[in-house]
């Protein structure tokens, strides 16, 4: 599990659900390949169900599927699932109050070459706005089979964000992520909010700035939604908070971060993330610069919040 790439992740832990338990749907808008749920096709017969690319339909049969007992898992790239099916998603499966497992792929500048139109750097801002949705953003193998599993177990509407390749390893596998956040650095002096692949930026910054005589503690926040407030609220009253996410500054993890603090324990912020841009073609190496999504610039503004 541990090696393997994050789609291998999600089509492997689908069809161990599926095996288990016949109410499972596997529902694709033809992206079954990029995913790797093509590989389990066979074995799920009729419950593997292709939709084309029509994400709004796609929403709409996995409500149908849910009021009928059916628990569906759907899966397109994040833009898709999100700006472009958004009312179908907010009717027919938030309205309606149906259990269904959103899961939004390449998220942010992951998507690399597939350019700015396939380029989510807005998903979490408008999946958050939906009421009693729970939405999250995975950074490990071990932390996306849990999640998976999770939203599987427990009724209700999901938004699971991720990349589709290999990410850098985080977890052991022996971890509890019932929280909604975990500390994967310990430090004293500020704090490194961060979620999916800025969570690696962000350890790397720890030690960068620990060379400095700085202490940074880093801290995994993969829920989103519901933030876990009162673990926020302890992170603020240790002092500065630094944010650092693939998405846009508005509405994602910077927002939900910054709405906790400036209630409850108002502290020193600063957001990393994408400001007024939208996507591009690019290496992700190339587009993390463009963007700023980096160990420096986490590094940078860590310097900065700890100077106000």
């Amino acid at each position: 599990m541990f090696n393997l790439e994050m789609r291998q992740v999600y089509s492997q832990t689908l069809l161990e659900l599926a095996q288990k338990d016949e109410r499972v749907v596997c529902l694709e808008a033809d992206l079954s390949s990029s995913i790797s749920t093509n590989k389990i096709k066979e074995e799920l017969g009729k419950r593997y169900i292709n939709v084309g690319i029509m994400e709004a339909e796609e929403m709409g049969v996995a409500a149908g599927l849910s009021v009928t007992g059916y628990i569906p898992f759907i899966h397109t790239f994040a833009p898709f699932a999100t700006r472009r099916a958004f009312d179908q998603v907010f009717i027919s499966l938030g309205f309606a109050q149906n259990h269904a497992i959103i899961v939004g792929s390449d998220a942010g500048v992951t998507a690399e070459m597939n350019g700015g139109t396939h380029m989510p750097f807005e998903d979490l801002a408008l999946m958050r706005a939906i009421p009693n949705i729970s939405v999250y953003e995975v950074s490990d193998p071990h932390q996306f089979k849990y999640i998976l599993e999770h939203c599987y177990k427990t009724k209700g509407l999901y938004y699971i964000r991720t990349v589709r390749k290999v990410t850098p390893p985080i977890y052991e596998g022996n971890e509890a992520f019932g929280e909604g956040l975990l500390t994967v650095v310990e430090g004293t002096d500020v704090t490194i909010a961060a979620s999916g692949i800025m969570v690696s930026e962000a350890r790397c910054a720890a030690e960068i700035l620990l060379k400095k005589g700085i202490s940074a503690k880093v801290v995994d926040v993969f829920r989103i939604k519901p933030i876990n407030q009162s673990k926020i609220v302890e992170i603020a009253q240790m002092g500065p908070i630094v944010t650092a996410e693939n998405h846009n500054v508005i509405g994602g993890l910077g927002s939900a971060v910054a709405e906790v603090v400036v209630e409850q324990h108002p502290v020193k912020m600063s957001r990393i993330g994408v400001k007024e841009q939208f996507g591009q073609v690019g290496t992700m190496a190339y587009l993390m610069e463009e963007y700023e999504l980096t160990k420096e610039a986490i590094v940078a503004a860590v310097e900065q919040v700890l100077n106000k």
